[in-house]
């Protein structure tokens, strides 16, 4: 992947992909609440890596925070949609 080819050798890397969500509750549906939520976000982001872009899939890991990592604190739409999201951290095994 072109993310290896970056790296400095012996580096022994993970990326994380986290997948928060907002502050709403998960009513019915496929999820249980906001943690299942999350950590499916984030792992089909996981996969699509490993399957399309040819990540290994030995260096990722799919991690849910729910509603409990949020950027934007406030209550309103607008903060809603930002805790809605995917990040990605780059870090040393």
């Amino acid at each position: 992947s072109q993310v290896s080819a970056e790296l400095p050798e012996g580096i022994d890397w993970i990326l994380r992909v986290d997948g928060p969500t907002d502050n709403i509750p998960v009513s019915g549906g496929a999820f249980a609440d906001n943690w299942e939520l999350s950590q499916a976000r984030a792992l089909s982001v996981v996969r699509y890596m490993v399957n399309e872009l040819g990540f290994p899939p030995d260096r990722l890991a799919a991690t849910g925070f729910g509603e409990y990592r949020p950027v934007n604190p406030a209550n309103t739409a607008e903060a809603r949609a930002e805790n809605r999201r995917i990040e990605l951290k780059l870090t040393e095994r």
